[in-house]
């Protein structure tokens, strides 16, 4: 499935231009609460903008990037190239809704944009792909806009969330406490809400 935003240059490579603008803030937070060592599985890596700049500057962790979409993955790769980076490997066909993931155990699971622009499912199937796959001392890192209980934290959001209900009405802003809900059903906290810019979260899930 193609992510609702993002263009392709004449290079090969997608960008999203939101990603350019968070990805620095999300560094911020990673550096707080990532695991010092180990593997970072990105679900729904995307372009790649995001994994390639984290794995720059947190280069004690092995990063796995991930996607369904075939163009993303090329984009990925060709990312990966040209950096010449040693702590990342080839992007995963990855699909959440897939009983089965890739990868057998991280220290993190890190996914940002995704559960407003796929189903409810996707979302549960998240939670529990990564709590299958988390190690003892693991961190779920999810980043992006939630509503606050049943209500938007800003005008801008329920734009958004309403334009997204357009294009697909399994699409939206989740409130936050559901997602919260799946973490407790299968045994992980929401250790910790950051508030980020453009009225977006951070939310840091550890084991119980």
């Amino acid at each position: 499935m193609k992510r609702p935003y993002g263009k392709q240059t004449s290079n090969g490579l997608w960008n999203m231009p939101a990603a350019e603008r968070n990805k620095e803030a999300i560094l911020n937070v990673l550096r707080d609460h990532a695991p010092s060592y180990g593997q970072a599985l990105e679900i729904a890596s995307g372009t790649g903008q995001h994994i390639i700049y984290f794995a720059k500057f947190l280069s004690e962790l092995s990063w796995i990037p991930s996607d369904p979409d075939a163009d993303f993955r090329l984009s990925i790769q060709a990312r990966i190239n040209r950096e010449k980076l040693s702590n990342i490997s080839s992007p995963l066909d990855l699909n959440v809704l897939t009983s089965s993931w890739p990868v057998l155990e991280a220290n993190m699971v890190f996914c940002s944009n995704m559960i407003h622009v796929a189903p409810w499912e996707a979302a549960k199937a998240l939670v529990y792909g990564a709590n299958k796959i988390l190690s003892d001392s693991g961190v779920l890192f999810l980043y992006g806009p939630f509503r606050r209980r049943e209500g938007h934290t800003a005008k801008t959001n329920e734009l958004f969330d309403k334009q997204l209900k357009r294009k697909n009405k399994d699409w939206g802003l989740r409130n936050l406490e559901d997602v919260e809900q799946l973490g407790l059903n299968v045994g992980l906290v929401l250790s910790e809400i950051v508030k980020m810019p453009a009225n977006n979260f951070s939310l840091i899930f550890r084991r119980m």
